[in-house]
């Protein structure tokens, strides 16, 4: 007994020391053995972000450029086998796309340098499946340079994205040579690009030409990073940047960058992230509850991906199918709204442009979003508050104020500590609560009907030591329609006389006979489920028993991360009236596949 309040004494003693000569955390703080959940909190009210972390954070706007070979393709995964001279972009121009995107108010640039298929988008030493070996000028050409040189232009700021997973190098599998491999292909793009702003890494993951799951070398790419571009922030198998947990534009109300989330490229985090229940999609990475089982804590802010289209390469069939104004509008609120980063796929087209269905709505959202942040109603409202658990504080708004939209900023250089607050307006009526929450962040945005009012008040119920409330705003942002069509899936043939013969292996009798074109899987309600289908083999048959197989990619691509309908098209017409689709589920179980999930295209 006498040991523990030694202990206690002592961890209290640290504590208030370090609370005397305000001590920060950045961007990790260990707990001490024994540590109560008092001092736990007190000791994350204090973890900040690393310089690079919280220019990161300020960026709010970020893109993503998917292209490559898949854009020649029409893949979304390629398998690494394509062909270089399918790459031949007629009218590429890297200026065009910074130059568009910085208009919309696009502060960061993200090239996919190479995806999945191994195809590398500059002139590498360490394969021949890149633009060396392509037709696109006389194979001198590159991509990654031609950006950089128009982010040089432009004051944009430059990333890129290194797949992982290499479907086309050899050594892929062989963990000791392909770690080899990969640092030297990142060393090239670390080395030859001038200042790298940002390094994005997915998780991607498989198995090699010799049968074995590859092992990524996590510790030395990041130590290579840090040695070649030091004021990079390194992305979601990084450890400066987290993945939100959806590729939806959708973000958390309650968003801690504060977080017990253990950044998956460290050794350990698997084990620690699973003894503690959580992961990327967790809906609390930050809580109280949380820090009590913790035994240290991340600054681990959120980037929040999504593409501009239902699919992250260009595909020209889905021209028609660029989000919306108000779809965009509602990501930009629960994304940067909502205390995170967003980076939107825009991906160029074959041409190597940014589209003009694009561009035309890239142009629609900058003007939107100027529109409605224009006018601040508060005054007053950049100056510093400091607020304890209880505390309130009342803001004039200009005169006839009509607003919509509370915004709402913590001094993120003192670290996280708003846990729950609410808003009220003062109204012809009195005062009114217009808007309720929990996290603020380096930003938190809150929409709610319009009101006309002549003062906020806002009120800090519960927070971490002492809250830095470094900005209110209020706006009114213009109401949305959305006059988009509905997202349902087209669909040629007849259904009514489908008749579902089995669900694994997913087998139909149209009726009738019938020449196929092509068919959709469109996953029900667009929700990623353990049971949905990945790799593929198609068949038609004219009576249920001689069976003709279909040739396709026979892969689903991404569809866990993006489950939105995917389009086969068949390289020439199938006459059959029974069809069988015979699916695995991404862990390479048998798929369930529903009558209402699938579609069929028909020649008529």
């Amino acid at each position: 007994m006498k040991r523990k309040l030694l202990l206690s004494l002592f961890l209290s003693a640290l504590l208030c020391s370090g609370q005397a000569q305000n001590e920060n955390y950045e961007k990790r703080v260990v707990f001490p053995q024994g540590a109560t959940l008092e001092q736990k909190v007190e000791m994350a009210a204090r973890l900040v972000p690393t310089p690079q972390q919280l220019a990161w954070q300020r960026l709010e706007l970020t893109a993503f450029l998917h292209f490559g070979i898949n854009t020649f393709t029409g893949r979304e995964w390629g398998d690494g086998k394509e062909d270089p001279a399918l790459f031949n972009p007629t009218e590429l121009d890297a200026e065009q796309w910074v130059r568009e995107l910085k208009e919309a108010g696009f502060k960061m640039v993200l090239l996919t340098a190479k995806h999945h298929d191994g195809f590398c988008l500059w002139p590498t030493k360490t394969t021949t499946h890149s633009v060396a070996s392509s037709p696109w000028k006389e194979g001198k050409g590159d991509v990654v340079g031609d950006l950089r040189r128009a982010c040089d232009k432009y004051d944009m700021r430059f990333g890129v994205y290194l797949s992982p997973w290499d479907r086309n190098a050899a050594c892929y599998g062989d963990s000791p040579k392909y770690n080899e491999f990969f640092i030297e292909q990142l060393t090239e793009l670390l080395t030859n690009y001038g200042e790298v702003d940002e390094v994005w890494f997915d998780g991607a993951n498989g198995e090699g030409p010799n049968g074995k799951k590859q092992v990524y070398d996590w510790d030395t790419t990041l130590a290579t990073i840090h040695r070649l571009q030091p004021h990079a922030v390194t992305a979601i198998m990084g450890d400066d940047v987290r993945w939100v947990g959806n590729e939806r534009g959708l973000g958390r109300e309650t968003e801690w960058s504060a977080t017990v989330l253990m950044p998956e490229a460290y050794a350990g985090a698997k084990a620690e992230n699973e003894r503690q229940g959580i992961q990327a999609t967790s809906k609390d990475l930050g809580s109280r509850a949380m820090i009590e089982k913790a035994t240290e804590m991340f600054w681990y802010p959120s980037e929040v991906d999504v593409s501009i289209r239902p699919g992250w390469f260009y595909h020209q069939e889905e021209d028609s199918k660029v989000k919306s104004l108000k779809q965009l509008t509602d990501i930009y609120f629960q994304s940067v709204g909502y205390n995170s980063v967003l980076l939107l796929n825009i991906p160029p087209d074959r041409r190597g442009l940014i589209n003009e269905a694009d561009v035309n709505r890239l142009k629609e959202f900058a003007a939107y979003r100027k529109r409605a942040f224009a006018n601040d109603q508060v005054k007053k409202g950049t100056r510093l508050w400091k607020a304890v658990s209880g505390d309130t504080h009342t803001y004039s708004l200009r005169s006839k104020s009509e607003i919509n939209v509370v915004l709402l900023q913590e001094d993120i250089t003192k670290g996280q500590r708003v846990e729950s607050f609410e808003v009220e307006a003062l109204t012809s009526d009195g005062w009114k609560t217009i808007a309720k929450g929990t996290t603020i962040g380096y930003k938190r945005m809150l929409r709610f009907d319009p009101v006309k009012a002549s003062k906020l008040r806002v009120k800090i119920n519960d927070c971490r030591l002492t809250a830095n409330i470094s900005r209110v705003a209020a706006y009114y942002a213009p109401p949305l329609i959305d006059q988009v069509e509905s997202d349902a899936w087209r669909n040629d043939a007849e259904r009514k006389n489908w008749k579902q013969l089995s669900t694994a292996p997913f087998t139909i009798d149209l009726g009738k006979e019938a020449s196929l074109k092509g068919f959709v899987y469109a996953p029900a309600r667009a929700e990623a489920k353990p049971t949905m289908a990945f790799r593929y083999k198609i068949y038609g048959s004219m009576d249920g028993t001689k069976w003709t197989e279909i040739p396709t990619h026979g892969e689903f691509s991404n569809i866990m991360h993006n489950p939105l309908p995917q389009i086969v098209s068949f390289d020439k017409p199938l006459k059959a009236r029974y069809i069988k689709l015979d699916a695995t589920t991404p862990t390479d179980e048998p798929a369930g596949v529903e009558l209402d999930e699938f579609g069929l295209f028909i020649q008529k």
